[in-house]
């Protein structure tokens, strides 16, 4: 025999071939398994320990996984799944990698067989496409400004997290917010930021009953001067700088010499009159409430507080942007440039409130605002933690409707109209993808299967019955009640899913599913290069104190 030829390193494990297909599955699996009883109403929460020794209680399938810490390759790529889902729709994190782990179980067979699996993933793709254009046959369009249907809506998505047991709370607070801040981009789109105009604060204390969204914005900040300024005003004359009411200093050490005892006094007065100028300026246009991202100098206090001038210092650059939304103002950089059009006149009051031991001012009631607060109350930090997920997640499915007003039904009803119509397609696809192709109609199964055990009803009798009943692909709209595991019509009950929540979730759960099982190597414990050259990294040379001024210390 030859002589064994060493191409890889010792240090480097290779697996290839069927071995590393089968580990990606069960890796995929064990992901999916995880977080499989938190899909539904009635789900499970999981708890998780994090670096620091917090806790994390929740059923949210990202904030779950984003806390893992795997080894496995392939694990990683599914919990990037469930993040993307997170970032793109804001829900179905769950489905997203449950479908996913489904579609590599049921390739596993196949892959057994020997199937390649590009064919695998031809079928699947075929299968997505067919999936998505079912999608677009059952989905109905909705009116954005039916309250009641918009609130069915939301309460869906969210029936599933902890937040449910409260009612409409959630839903309603996440409704508000969005309605709120939806602007008008033309041709009938709407447009929701989320991230930057609505702000979410949440404060210890009081009963959850006590959220709500305010018609404008509430910041963590009191005025400078408690006593002196005034602490409520009605329809306010609101300035947002940008710049710091104080006298400028030099950037670095800079050295004044006085000849004369005088010229000390002249420099103390050239500042105060700096100040004041700067004062007069914003006086000129008789402001009820001054607020600066900047400093705010004593002096610069009093003269805006013998004005009867409300102020407030330091504010976050994120903030002072949502209260101009708010009010109508316009963010000013110097205060010479200030003009009448830059007030703003929109806010109904501002009132500094103290809220448990902290004072929060809140600028409310304002006429036409394109910002808002949420102010979350609650019994314990990580109640208000799990709360503040469950409302971006409503927020996201509101944000989705208002962008994409078309809703497929919930309860697994959508899944199952998917798979039965693939069965019947599958009939007519020729050639060796057939099998493949009924193997995804059967995957997507596996959310109302998993819906229906985490109800604790006899599995396998309730999805015969459903699949009786979705048997040619018609009445698309029966699935089950997560929260009984009956049998019903999903239109009645008011459980529907936003379209392209589900359409991503097909398309991403089935993309992954195809990468994973195109992996057919795996090599492990590659080492970082080092830059051609370097070799050992020379050790650090201690300086003593005689050299240290030398000029080798900062390599040019």
């Amino acid at each position: 025999m030859h002589a064994p030829v060493l191409v890889l390193k010792d240090s480097l494990k290779r697996e290839s071939g069927s071995k590393v297909h089968h580990a990606n599955i069960q890796a995929s699996k064990a992901v999916a398994d995880i977080i499989r009883t938190t899909l539904g109403p009635r789900s499970m929460l999981k708890m998780l320990l994090d670096a620091g020794g917090g806790i994390v209680v929740t059923n949210d399938g990202n904030a779950i996984l984003r806390e893992l810490d795997l080894a496995h390759p392939a694990a990683k790529s599914m919990i990037e799944l469930s993040r993307t889902q997170d970032e793109e729709v804001g829900d179905g994190t769950t489905s997203v990698i449950v479908l996913a782990g489904e579609m590599l179980h049921v390739a596993e067979a196949f892959i057994d067989k020997n199937y390649h699996p590009t064919v695998i993933c031809r079928a699947y793709n075929k299968a997505l496409e067919d999936a998505i254009a079912v999608l677009d046959r059952i989905a109905i369009s909705i009116d954005v400004n039916d309250r009641a249907t918009m609130l069915g809506l939301v309460k869906s998505c969210i029936g599933t997290k902890f937040t449910s047991q409260f009612g409409d709370l959630i839903a309603d607070l996440a409704l508000d917010a969005t309605t709120t801040v939806g602007v008008d981009l033309g041709q009938g789109l709407r447009g929701v930021d989320i991230k930057k105009y609505i702000k979410v604060e949440k404060v210890p204390g009081g009963q959850l009953e006590d959220s709500k969204v305010l018609k404008g914005v509430m910041i963590n900040k009191d005025v400078i001067a408690p006593g002196k300024m005034r602490r409520r005003i009605v329809n306010p004359r609101i300035i947002l700088l940008d710049c710091p009411l104080e006298y400028k200093k030099g950037e670095n050490q800079t050295n004044a010499e006085l000849a004369k005892e005088e010229d000390w006094g002249l420099l103390l007065k050239m500042e105060e009159e700096y100040i004041e100028n700067i004062c007069m300026q914003i006086l000129k246009f008789k402001p009820d409430l001054v607020i600066t991202e900047k400093g705010l100098s004593d002096l610069a206090c009093h003269y805006l507080s013998k004005a009867g001038v409300s102020a407030i210092r330091r504010l976050r650059k994120t903030d002072n942007n949502r209260i101009a939304k708010a009010c109508g103002a316009v963010v000013v950089n110097r205060p010479d440039e200030l003009q009448e059009s830059d007030v703003g006149t929109g806010a109904g009051l501002f009132e500094v409130k103290k809220i448990g031991d902290e004072f929060f001012a809140f600028i409310v009631d304002c006429k036409d605002p394109k910002a808002c607060t949420v102010l979350l109350r609650g019994a314990s930090k990580d109640l208000l933690n799990e709360v503040e997920r469950n409302l971006q997640d409503a927020m996201s499915v509101a944000r989705n409707i208002i962008k994409n007003p078309k809703l497929v039904p919930g309860g697994g009803a959508t899944e199952l109209t998917v798979s039965a119509t693939l069965k019947q397609k599958s009939s007519s696809i020729e050639g060796i993808e057939k099998w493949p192709y009924e193997a995804a109609a059967v995957a997507f199964e596996a959310i109302p299967r998993t819906l229906a055990q985490n109800c604790g009803v006899n599995v396998i009798r309730t999805m015969t019955a459903l699949q009786g009943k979705h048997a040619n692909g018609e009445n698309a709209w029966v699935g089950i009640d997560g929260n009984t595991g009956a049998i019903t019509d999903m239109k009645e009950r008011k459980i529907w899913d936003a379209y392209n929540v589900k359409a991503q979730t097909f398309k991403t759960a089935i993309e992954a599913a195809c990468m994973l099982l195109r992996i057919d190597d795996i090599v492990s414990g590659i080492k970082k290069k080092q830059a051609p050259g370097a070799g050992q990294a020379p050790k650090p040379k201690i300086e003593e104190e005689g050299d240290a001024d030398n000029e080798q210390i900062l390599p040019e």
